[in-house]
């Protein structure tokens, strides 16, 4: 006999395992995300027919894990499977699954490099009340990560253009408010600066 405490932890331990999302499920929001579709067929005798229409993007991926991890990510209902009339199934991203993906995106977020630097610094600066922490936090964990430099508490900076994705990470934690985006053609600590982000073959 399963006691009514053991169900719930059972319960709370098979949550868990499916809330945690790997590599693997990552590369499946984000692809979804993307557009990328993807329709599987539920009969053994159809699935090779249907991977070989699939796009590259999902060909690349192990079959046995791809089936195991939309699995999950059904049970997690951060997609959504709706039948087709010939047999198969088209995987599309809930609600819940967008904005997980969109997590994702922004943790892979990069500023790409110019072919030759412009002289100028595109600067961030904020200034989140403690009640938007969470917010604030992440908004320096994403750009830190993006590659800008810290230069002051609150204050971000990076020479290469910038805007769409920092507008992009304002819009995701809905601080524009609070955030000041500035364009500076000079700083006192500029040699440092181009040091550090390996600007002198971009001069030439």
């Amino acid at each position: 006999m399963i006691h009514t405490g053991d169900m719930r932890k059972r319960k709370a331990t098979f949550a868990a395992e499916y809330q945690r999302m790997g590599p693997m499920a990552q590369k499946v929001l984000l692809l979804l995300l993307a557009g990328v579709s993807l329709s599987l067929a539920m009969s053994r005798k159809r699935r090779m027919r249907v991977f070989k229409e699939a796009r590259k993007e999902w060909l690349e991926i192990n079959r046995v894990s791809l089936y195991r991890t939309i699995r999950k990510l059904y049970i997690s209902r951060l997609v959504h499977m709706t039948e087709n009339k010939d047999g198969s199934t088209t995987v599309v991203l809930s609600e819940k699954g967008k904005n997980k993906a969109l997590t994702y995106n922004l943790e892979a977020l990069r500023i790409v490099p110019m072919k030759r630097w412009d002289g100028k610094w595109r600067m961030v600066a904020f200034d989140i009340p403690e009640g938007r922490k969470k917010a604030r936090d992440a908004l320096a964990r994403v750009l830190k990560n993006a590659g800008f430099y810290k230069l002051q508490k609150s204050i971000f900076i990076h020479p290469f253009e910038c805007k769409d994705e920092i507008d992009f990470v304002i819009e995701f934690f809905n601080v524009r408010p609070y955030v000041r985006t500035i364009l500076v053609s000079s700083l006192d600590n500029e040699i440092h600066l181009r040091k550090i982000f390996r600007l002198r073959d971009l001069l030439k």
